[in-house]
């Protein structure tokens, strides 16, 4: 009865293998995901291999047990792989085949008597596919270990429990008493079952992590220029905003507004105003440092914020204007003048980043009064933002803003 149990229990576990593989299949369809369809096949392939083992064993000659055991093997290799896409890189196809190689070599040339060899052979393959699979999946350190451990664990245990009934069975064949009455293979048999599922799961939780944290990135991110947006650059410069307060240290804000844009899409078309865009954030993150912060705000309207003094800030200013003016943009019609004015508002440790910007926002004001082209620092942050949001509409009683000269 006992023998009845096990291979009911291993069917079992394959059939669940088999329905959860073709769920990832049919949903990597579905997604797009490239990686759930590896997964998927991978379960497929593991299941089919383990359930061909469990039916009917070595009736099915040496040749094709010895090519079943190498398709666990080559499933193990495809879990690596879907790890592999999953973090955007391309299938080794060599790497998944190796192992399966590997094991046949190892078989065709060993003893047929040195069964406890064949044994750690097969064990050191999956071993190695188990730790690049995890070393994969822990690329992503920007994740907490409170949340990655379980991607580290679950492809060790994945490799390991597949290829185990096929490493069992070098040694305790089906029609083995011993085989057939180990409660630990029921033992086995079960956990098989729940690890499958359990596989599964861990699987679809870093996939819809993954889809959750592109579409936070998507609503954060200006498409055209791929800088962040209005609301991803207010979130992103709040939390530096707060690291720099706490060590105590000035952050600065600047605009920068592209001249005449207006005219560019007039003359040249709504092509050419994109194109120049493009140009000038390039220009932009080109010569921030990786520490800073930039993003697109609003039309032609960019912001910047760089945790360091108002001095240095300007320095930054005058050097982006710089390289725009001299960026070159030529079109049919000719050449395109590529100049932008800026303004620059910097404060004390904890200042508001609408404070800051309200104050840069005023010394734009003035750079653009001034004749465009220029650097203009605020000497003075707002009394209060309502204040300020009056002076804007009126654009008159602007505190005073110092010019910059290149």
């Amino acid at each position: 009865m006992m023998s009845l149990d096990s291979i009911t229990l291993y069917l079992v576990a394959t059939m669940v293998a088999a329905l959860l593989g073709a769920m990832m299949v049919f949903f990597g369809k579905q997604e797009n995901s490239p990686a759930l369809k590896w997964w998927g096949t991978a379960y497929l392939l593991g299941a089919a291999s383990v359930a061909l083992w469990t039916a009917a064993g070595e009736r099915l000659g040496p040749h094709l047990y010895l090519a079943l055991n190498a398709v666990g093997f080559v499933a193990c290799g495809m879990v690596w792989n879907a790890a592999r896409v999953f973090h955007g890189r391309k299938p080794n196809w060599p790497g998944l085949v190796l192992g399966a190689l590997a094991w046949v070599a190892a078989v065709t040339l060993l003893d047929p008597t040195a069964s406890m060899l064949r044994m750690i052979i097969g064990a050191g393959i999956v071993s190695v596919y188990a730790a690049v699979t995890a070393s994969e999946l822990w690329v992503e350190r920007r994740k907490s270990l409170q949340r990655r451990w379980p991607a580290f664990v679950v492809p060790v245990m994945h490799g390991c429990v597949l290829m185990l009934p096929i490493l069992i069975g070098s040694f305790l064949r089906p029609h083995d008493a011993g085989f057939s009455s180990s409660i630990w293979v029921t033992v086995f048999a079960v956990e098989l079952v729940l690890y499958a599922v359990g596989t599964v799961f861990v699987i679809f939780m870093l996939v819809s992590e993954r889809t959750v944290t592109a579409h936070r990135t998507a609503a954060s991110t200006d498409p055209l220029t791929g800088m962040l947006n209005r609301r991803g650059f207010s979130e992103a410069c709040g939390r530096v905003i707060d690291r720099e307060a706490k060590a105590g240290r000035p952050v600065t804000v600047m605009i920068f507004d592209i001249d005449h844009f207006k005219s560019i899409n007039d003359r040249f078309g709504h092509p050419a105003g994109d194109e120049m865009l493009r140009l000038f954030s390039t220009v932009v993150v080109s010569n921030l440092r990786i520490s800073d912060l930039s993003g697109r705000i609003g039309g032609e309207e960019f912001a910047a914020l760089l945790p360091c003094s108002l001095e240095e800030g300007v320095l930054v200013a005058e050097r982006v204007r710089e390289a725009f003016e001299t960026s070159g943009v030529v079109v049919d019609e000719g050449p395109v003048d590529t100049t932008v004015s800026i303004g620059v508002a910097g404060g004390p440790a904890g200042t508001e980043l609408e404070v800051l910007l309200a104050s840069a926002d005023t010394a734009l004001y003035q750079a653009k009064r001034g004749g465009r082209n220029r650097v203009e620092a605020a000497e003075e942050l707002p009394l209060s933002l309502e204040n300020w949001r009056r002076q804007s509409a009126a654009r008159v009683g602007a505190p005073q803003a110092r010019p910059v000269t290149a």
